[in-house]
């Protein structure tokens, strides 16, 4: 293990409210209640800029999930939730939404003492956007519409029949949701399924399940009827595996690696439950000659440092033409070298640490795979907080090739693979699609139209002009090839959750 542990930790001051709630042991939300883990156990749960445990979560599984199940199940069938009227169901979600921003502080906070970012960023972004998300999704409650149908019944000439489509919510959904955006995974998730009428199952990173469990409190002040939303923390080869392969779950949406989304498939194939997948991604960001490298320089920074670089999005393979290479990955070193390295509580940071050790040793590791295979190292200056937390500062990385794993893989993690490229053609256009993820891709040009034309061509289900890393809860977002199935966010994401029964009635004659 290469994590630093030589010197003392950095520890800021936790706000008073935070370590008390966190002084207590946190417990699994099943049918309304807040209960132990049947089997007793429990995990810690560390700060990843210290090192330091700072809760004890309880640990579920198999036992806790088929609870849970059993509850969203009677809650979908016979509970209050399945006689609400659309428009008291939005008016809840309405409300979440609103608690979410009433506990903003709170929020922020315990995402930068859980996940390690700077709570100014989980405030300004993971926060809002989470309410938004609730607070946009409520609206579609009322507007979840069947049609009509003409139907020109040619095995039966001469008669008349209406029919009509009716959109139903699929069931009992299983959430599973990753560890990088902990709050706004479960938004994501949570607020398109409770719209369309489905009760959850929401199973939360082990590395990070402190803000998804203060939601569920809030779910609960907001008047969610029980059942209707369960929250499992736990172990993905335990509690996440036992949640995919349930016969009685309907669905399953998954957030996190192509890796363990494969495994999740495999896992929902028992009896073909239907499944949406987002996932990785390694997507490239594309600065053309006639570029405004005033944005350019900046935009492209944030593409892959944003978030520590630990975003499925993240513009981590900067195509630049040769004409202007050296001056951008100079322009962005100089740009990631004015970041604050720091704990997320701590009002001058910009960027927190890794996750966890797991992910430092993979993130170190790439870049010893990258010098290893003959990459050129560019650091950026960035003074790295000493103890035991999970640091690594932005790098950029040159002279690389196709065949190089930093190229073809996602580190996950403050890394830029920087390329220059000779002629704007198709070979650009290949390049820039030869992975085998699609998950989003950016373009800088003055010329708007070819970078309209550059985006058409690119394999992406995200392509960002002249900006990067812009999410709005009506913007559909999912991949292409093996970044995913289905979309989230916008009206897109609706269909993730509910199935269209055709209903057709034969008409006597007048």
């Amino acid at each position: 293990m290469n994590v630093r542990a030589d010197i003392p930790a950095i520890s800021p001051t936790i706000p008073p409210a935070i370590r008390d709630w966190l002084s207590k042991d946190r417990t699994l939300l099943i049918d309304g209640k807040w209960v132990p883990a049947q089997s007793g156990k429990t995990f810690d749960v560390t700060d990843p800029a210290t090192g330091e445990v700072i809760a004890k979560v309880a640990e579920g599984d198999k036992a806790d999930v088929d609870a849970a199940v059993k509850a969203a199940r009677r809650a979908f069938e016979s509970g209050p939730w399945s006689k609400m009227t659309p428009s008291a169901r939005g008016r809840l979600l309405h409300r979440i939404g609103d608690l979410i921003l009433e506990h903003a502080d709170e929020l922020a906070a315990l995402e930068a003492i859980d996940n390690g970012k700077p709570m100014a960023v989980a405030k300004a972004t993971d926060v809002t956007l989470s309410a938004d998300m609730f607070h946009y999704m409520s609206g579609w409650a009322t507007k979840i519409e069947g049609k009509s149908i003409p139907l020109s019944a040619l095995a039966a000439p001469g008669s008349d029949f209406f029919s009509v489509t009716r959109p139903e919510p699929i069931g009992v959904v299983g959430q599973i949701i990753p560890w990088n955006f902990p709050l706004l995974m479960a938004a994501w998730k949570l607020a398109p399924a409770l719209t369309t009428g489905c009760t959850v199952v929401l199973k939360v990173a082990e590395e990070t399940p402190l803000s998804a469990l203060r939601l569920g409190e809030l779910m609960l002040e907001a008047g969610l009827p029980d059942g209707v939303v369960n929250i499992i923390a736990g172990f993905g080869e335990t509690a996440g595996a036992a949640l995919a392969g349930h016969p009685d779950v309907n669905k399953v949406a998954f957030t996190g690696s192509t890796e363990v989304g494969k495994l999740i498939v495999k896992a929902a194939s028992g009896d073909l439950k239907r499944v949406s997948l987002e996932l990785g991604g390694k997507s490239p960001n594309i600065i053309l000659p006639d570029a405004d490298l005033s944005l350019a320089i900046p935009g492209a920074n944030a593409a892959i440092f944003f978030n520590h670089g630990q975003c499925c999005n993240a513009g981590s393979r900067l195509f630049v033409h040769r004409s202007i290479f050296d001056k951008v990955v100079e322009g962005i070193a100089a740009e990631a070298g004015k970041i604050k390295l720091g704990h997320g509580l701590d009002a001058g940071t910009e960027m927190g640490p890794l996750v966890s050790a797991v992910q430092y040793e993979r993130v170190t590791g790439y870049l010893e795979a990258g010098r290893n295979e003959g990459a050129k190292t560019i650091g950026c200056g960035n003074a790295v907080p000493s103890g035991k937390g999970y640091f690594v500062p932005p790098t950029i990385l040159t002279d690389t090739n196709p065949g190089m794993k930093v190229v073809r893989e996602e580190i996950f993690g403050p890394v830029l693979v920087a390329t220059p490229f000779d002629e704007v053609d198709d070979a650009l256009i290949a390049e820039a699609n030869n992975t085998v993820y699609g998950l989003a891709a950016g373009v800088w040009g003055k010329d708007t139209g070819r970078a309209q034309q550059i985006a058409h061509r690119l394999r992406a289900g995200t392509v960002w002009i002249n900006c990067y890393h812009v999410f709005d809860a009506a913007l559909p977002f999912g991949g292409y090839k093996q970044s995913g199935w289905g979309r989230e966010m916008g009206q897109a994401v609706l269909s993730n959750y509910l199935e269209t029964k055709a209903i057709t009635t034969r008409l006597g004659t007048l």
